[in-house]
C-alpha cells in the first residue's frame, strides 16, 4: 500500500509542491488588503461584458473540436462534453479532464475513446502553438520582456516539430504501423494490443491528411483566441483603464504557459503566477494585478461549473463518479488481456 501511494505521489507531488510554493510566495509578498480594494474599484460592465464572452468562446471551441471530429458528434454534444473537461480540469488531479471528455464524448457519439483522444492531442498542440505566438507577437509591447519572446519562440518551435511528427505519422500510416510490428515484434502481447490502440489512435490524426479541414480548424482556433484575447482584455481593463489589446494578448499567453506547468488541479498558483506576473510586469502593481488573476479564476470556476455541472446531470453522472470511472478505464487499460489475433 505504501508502495502504491508513493508511485501515485511521483505523479501528482512535483506539480502540488509548485502551486503551494507559488501560493505561499503570493501570500507573503502581496498585499492582500489592496487586493481587496481593487475588485471593489472594478469597472462592472466591463467585467459583465468579458463574462458574456464565454458562451461564444466555448461554442467556437466547440465547432473547432467537432471539425477535428470529422462531424461525427452533434454541436450539443461536443459542446456540453468540453464543459465537463474543463470542470474535471478544475478539480481532478492529473488534468483528467481531456482524458474525461474523450470518455465522455465516446459513449454518445460513433467514436472510439482512442480516435477521439488524439483530435485533443492536436487541439492542445495547437494552442500551445498560438499561445507561444501570443507571447512573441506581444512582447515588443511590453518592456523588459524579452525572456518571454525568447520562451515562446522555442517553445513554438517545439510545437510545429511535434505537429511535423503527428502529420508524417497520419500521412504514412502503413509505414508507422509496419515499424511499430517490427519493434514490438519481441514482446507479441505488447505489438497485439498495441496495435490496435495505435490504429485507432492513427484513424483520429487523419484530419491532418486533409488540407481543408486543417485550415478550417486553424480558422477556428484563431477565431477562438481573438475572442479569449478580447475577454482578457476586457477583465484587465475592468481593473487597468489603460490597457489594451496588446496587454490581452500578453496576459493569456501567459496564462496558458502557466496553465501547462504541473500543478495542483485547475493551476493553482501557477495560473495566479503567470498572469499576475504578467500583468505586474507591464503595470508595476503586483495587488491589482493577483486582483484580474483572481477574478479570470472566478470566471473560469463560475462558466465550467455551470456548464459542466448542467451536462453531467444530462447524463446522470456526477465528477466523483466520472472520475471512478476513468480510474477503473485506466485500471483496464493496463491490465487488458491482449486482442485476439487478426
Amino acid at each position: 500500500m505504501t508502495s502504491d501511494f508513493w508511485k501515485n505521489a511521483r505523479r501528482w507531488l512535483p506539480g502540488a509542491i509548485i502551486s503551494t510554493l507559488l501560493v505561499i510566495a503570493i501570500v507573503r509578498f502581496v498585499d492582500l488588503r489592496a487586493v481587496a480594494r481593487a475588485v471593489q474599484h472594478a469597472d462592472p460592465l466591463l467585467l459583465l461584458a468579458a463574462l458574456a464572452l464565454s458562451v461564444p468562446w466555448l461554442g467556437v471551441r466547440a465547432l473547432l473540436w467537432r471539425t477535428l471530429l470529422r462531424e461525427r458528434a452533434s454541436f450539443r454534444d461536443t459542446f456540453l462534453t468540453l464543459g465537463e473537461g474543463y470542470l474535471m480540469n478544475n478539480f481532478l488531479p492529473f488534468r483528467l479532464g481531456e482524458m474525461g471528455r474523450a470518455f465522455l464524448l465516446s459513449r454518445k457519439s460513433e467514436l472510439t475513446f482512442l480516435e477521439i483522444l488524439p483530435t485533443i492531442v492536436i487541439e492542445r498542440v495547437v494552442d500551445l502553438a498560438f499561445s507561444a505566438a501570443l507571447l512573441a507577437g506581444a512582447v515588443p509591447f511590453v518592456v523588459g520582456a524579452a525572456g518571454a519572446e525568447r520562451v515562446s519562440l522555442v517553445v513554438g518551435g517545439m510545437v510545429l516539430v511535434g505537429l511535423a511528427v503527428l502529420y508524417l505519422m497520419a500521412r504514412y500510416r502503413e509505414q508507422t504501423l509496419a515499424a511499430y510490428r517490427r519493434l514490438s515484434a519481441r514482446w507479441p502481447v505488447v505489438q497485439r494490443f498495441g496495435g490496435g490502440m495505435l490504429t485507432s489512435f492513427l484513424n483520429g490524426l487523419s484530419v491532418l491528411t486533409s488540407p481543408w479541414r486543417f485550415i478550417r480548424f486553424l480558422f477556428w482556433s484563431a477565431f477562438d483566441w481573438l475572442i479569449a484575447v478580447v475577454e482578457y482584455y476586457l477583465i484587465i481593463a475592468a481593473f487597468f483603464p489603460q490597457a489594451h489589446l496588446g496587454w490581452g494578448a500578453f496576459g493569456l499567453g501567459a496564462a496558458a504557459f502557466g496553465g501547462a506547468v504541473p500543478s495542483l488541479p485547475g493551476a493553482v498558483g501557477t495560473f495566479e503566477g503567470a498572469f499576475g506576473g504578467a500583468l505586474t510586469l507591464l503595470s508595476g502593481d503586483q495587488s491589482t494585478a493577483l486582483a484580474v488573476a483572481l477574478t479570470a479564476r472566478l470566471y473560469n470556476y463560475l462558466f465550467s461549473g455551470i456548464v459542466g455541472t448542467y451536462a453531467l446531470s444530462l447524463e446522470g453522472q456526477t465528477l466523483a463518479g466520472v472520475y471512478r470511472q476513468l480510474r477503473n478505464l485506466r485500471a483496464r487499460a493496463t491490465d487488458a488481456p491482449p486482442d485476439p489475433p487478426a
